[in-house]
């Protein structure tokens, strides 16, 4: 069982990912290590000691964008009725896409190997659309027939054609139009 972190080895950590992660949002998908851990004001080997490799930096930020997006479902149902809830988590995965399109080509490097980090996500952001599904069914706003699965599948059309100019406006268009789709039309008397 390994012993929580100390503060300073907790903010050192932290420091390391929130560079990582601006980096690649900016496009800086092949920033190396040395730099990652200059920017983050602390030595490679503070750096390697939180993360043995490259990929393992890449892996944690792409693991902790994804758990904030799934985090969000269930405030969202605190905050808004069932079917705002849901497009707003819509916008929210898209929202993820595009911040990771500046992280795809460090990604790549992952999807060749046998990296867990892909299905843990596809399952957490799954996970999430059934909860908001689910209670958009139980209030008769929301299609009871249609999975989490299913709608991340729509979704990840949408987000794979992210290089196309003008695709995130694009792409939350579409979203309004699986929100549409998956609202249960009120019936006609």
């Amino acid at each position: 069982m390994s012993r929580p972190l100390r503060s300073d080895a907790r903010r050192n950590r932290e420091a390391l990912l929130t560079v990582a992660r601006e980096a690649f949002a900016a496009g800086e998908a092949d920033i190396r290590v040395e730099e990652i851990a200059k920017r983050a004001g602390v030595s490679v080997g503070t750096l390697y000691r939180h993360f043995d490799t490259r990929d393992a930096v890449v892996e944690e930020v792409y693991r902790q964008e994804v758990t904030e997006v799934c985090e969000s479902a269930r405030r969202l149902l605190e905050e808004l009725e069932p079917r705002a809830a849901l497009a707003e988590y819509l916008r929210r995965v898209v929202e993820h896409a595009a911040v990771s399109k500046g992280m795809a080509a460090a990604l790549e490097s992952i999807m060749a190997t046998d990296s867990p980090v892909f299905t843990s996500g596809r399952e957490q952001l799954s996970d999430a659309l059934d909860l908001l599904l689910e209670r958009g069914a139980e209030t008769g706003v929301i299609r009871g027939d249609i999975t989490g699965q299913t709608v991340l599948r729509a979704l990840g059309g949408i987000c794979g054609a992210r290089t196309y100019p003008g695709w995130h406006e694009e792409a939350f268009r579409i979203t309004e139009l699986l929100v549409d789709g998956l609202t249960v039309a009120p019936r006609k008397p």
